[in-house]
């Protein structure tokens, strides 16, 4: 193995690891995205009971599942309030 192999592969491994490193904290961020718009559109109690369901491995899957079949959410979303009027 020359020289710039072994470099090449160091470089490599270096690469690797600190993507793994990096790893938790950009599943961390779109998890919290998720939470955010889940509770905005369903508002906090069912946006939080959403997203805890749809995070357990097996259980979330079926959820899914289960919606796509029967073709709407099993938590609705909040119905929109409509701003007052002025007068």
């Amino acid at each position: 193995m020359g020289m710039a192999q072994k470099a090449v592969r160091y470089g490599q491994i270096r690469a690797g690891r600190r993507l793994a490193r990096s790893v938790p904290f950009v599943g961390g961020l779109i998890a919290l995205a998720a939470v955010v718009s889940a509770v905005r559109r369903k508002g906090l109690f069912g946006g939080t009971i959403d997203t805890a369901l749809n995070a357990i491995p097996f259980v979330g899957g079926a959820k899914n599942v289960a919606e796509v079949v029967r073709g709407r959410d099993f938590i609705r979303d909040r119905t929109p309030t409509d701003p007052p009027a002025d007068v």
